[in-house]
């Protein structure tokens, strides 16, 4: 396939598999070259459709941001460059803009490019999609990718499901049996349910004799072990997968619980049932994970909604302090499914269906 499209969602991991119906979108018809921050590498290999990643850290995206310099900027102009694209579709949320890539881009050479921007573009963009326009403003992350790479000449191409491509076998790692799977960490102390819930609703799990399974980051150590004193009997994988064997312990368990966090998005994608504690400084009907059983916990009306704060604004944190881990436990026996599933074969397109 001569045609070689680049597109690009330099956020993290969450953001993109998100893009993933929009990327297979973009593959049917051309070569998929993802540009992604250092945050969503990982997560673009996963996706069906992706024939090659590009790495680029964005001052405008990254959190600490790097040197905006001539050299930084330079590196990029390389890259995509040697990727030889003709094209590019620039996937943003609504408070993002593309336009500091794109004009990265022309410097590449890129022929065309698209995005959806508020601010006059000018020659920046060849296809633009005016927010609030020709773009609705409160649509799931999902479809307003799907609407930006449509408009660029790339119909949605099947139905529109989050997938990654197969995963491995990790029965080595979980052992035998059915267990839920409780993630506490979130990329910001806003997102996250205090950590006295997840403990208490892991002793909950195991009264009833469920198996509980911990997962997390290396950093995020020092939270499932605080879940661990009250829950001994959990087995605790924080700092022990790779994406793709997170995944695997994902797709084999019966129910996830989580905050608004990438993984959350990753159970979706493997068809795993999620109760998701979510904060409304971002709006949950962008940002909730889709395509599969779902529960929604915490006040979508509290004072902090929409105020896209990394550190809640509000004493005691209410909108997720008050959830009660009864609560969460009705939640999983209410959307759980039968486990263990059986590890997933690829399909014909190296995806988890």
């Amino acid at each position: 396939m001569s045609r070689r499209v680049l597109v690009a969602r330099l956020d993290s991991l969450g953001d993109v598999l998100l893009a993933g119906p929009a990327v297979r979108a973009v593959a049917a018809v051309a070569e998929v070259v993802m540009l992604c921050g250092p945050r969503g590498a990982e997560a673009a290999r996963l996706l069906p459709g992706v024939s090659e990643v590009i790495v680029w850290n964005a001052p405008w995206i990254a959190n600490p941001a790097p040197a905006a310099t001539a050299e930084h900027h330079g590196a990029l102009v390389r890259l995509v460059r040697g990727a030889a694209v003709s094209e590019a579709v620039i996937l943003t949320s609504f408070h993002q803009s593309p336009l500091p890539l794109a004009l990265l881009l022309r410097s590449a050479g890129v022929e065309r490019i698209s995005g959806a921007s508020v601010d006059y573009a000018g020659s920046l963009l060849d296809v633009r999609l005016r927010p609030g326009e020709d773009l609705p403003e409160d649509i799931p992350e999902p479809q307003r990718a799907l609407a930006i790479v449509g408009a660029a000449g790339f119909p949605q191409a099947d139905d529109g499901a989050l997938r990654v491509r197969a995963v491995p076998d990790v029965r080595e790692l979980t052992g035998p049996g059915p267990y839920v799977v409780l993630h506490p960490g979130a990329d910001a102390p806003a997102r996250q349910w205090p950590i006295e819930g997840f403990a208490e609703t892991a002793r909950l799990l195991e009264s009833e004799g469920r198996r509980v399974v911990l997962t997390g980051s290396g950093d995020e150590r020092l939270l499932t072990r605080r879940i661990l004193e009250r829950a001994p009997g959990a087995l605790d994988l924080a700092g022990a997968c790779s994406l793709p064997q997170l995944a695997g312990v994902l797709a084999a368990a019966s129910a996830v619980v989580c905050g608004n966090t990438g993984p959350a998005h990753l159970a979706a994608a493997v068809g795993t049932p999620v109760v998701s504690l979510f904060s409304p400084v971002v709006p949950a009907v962008r940002w909730a994970p889709s395509g599969v059983p779902l529960r929604l916990l915490g006040d979508q009306a509290a004072p902090c909604r929409g105020s896209r704060a990394r550190v809640c604004p509000v004493p005691g944190h209410p909108c997720l302090a008050a959830v009660s881990p009864d609560a969460v436990l009705s939640a999983v026996t209410e959307i759980e499914r039968p486990a263990p599933l059986r590890i997933p074969a690829a399909t014909t397109n190296g995806a988890y269906e």
